[in-house]
């Protein structure tokens, strides 16, 4: 059973947010362009609507200015000034790839770590595995959240490493309507 899902998007697409579940969290993660405010207010003001939960990757200064519920710190940011926010329920989320990344994860403040890759993606085809990445789960002292290759396939191997919770893009995508947090 997994207590949150959430689902990467990286453009404010309406219809696309509003066909998912209710209970998907959604993370704005854009490197490619500039940063539009006026997106970013909408996707705000929408996921707000709805009640869902929206997080905007790796820009602290716009996920307070426009009033996001959190921020997810990616991988490669090592800064730690994440710490002691000025915002009640605001939570830090960040990704990490091995032990040192999760430990660094932790001194940043993140409530959540999201592990990954958990299986094969398109994109990177080293991955964990539910023993590694089980292993590598026992030095997180905060919430886990699998990331990666997740699909139709091998969801209920993802049950097997105990996490709080999935991450995504396509498998979100395709089954976004009929997903739930209950047991899958």
């Amino acid at each position: 059973m997994f207590k949150s899902i959430y689902y990467y998007i990286d453009k404010f697409d309406r219809e696309e947010i509003y066909k998912l579940n209710k209970t998907i969290n959604i993370i704005y993660r854009n490197y490619s362009r500039k940063f539009n405010t006026k997106e970013i207010l909408q996707l705000v003001t929408f996921c707000k609507q709805q009640r869902r939960k929206v997080y905007i990757s790796n820009n602290l200064r716009l996920a307070l200015k426009f009033n996001f519920d959190g921020v997810y710190i990616p991988s490669f940011n090592k800064i730690l000034n994440y710490k002691n926010i000025p915002k009640k329920n605001f939570e830090i989320i960040g990704s990490a790839h091995n032990v040192k990344e999760i430990i660094n994860k932790q001194n940043q403040g993140c409530d959540k770590i999201f592990l990954c890759p958990i299986f094969k993606t398109s994109k990177n085809k080293n991955f964990l595995g539910t023993t590694k990445f089980n292993l590598i789960k026992l030095y997180a002292k905060k919430d886990i959240v699998s990331l990666g290759g997740i699909n139709e396939k091998n969801i209920n191997r993802v049950n097997l490493c105990s996490v709080k919770g999935v991450a995504g893009i396509s498998w979100v995508k395709k089954n976004g309507p009929s997903i739930n947090t209950g047991p899958f």
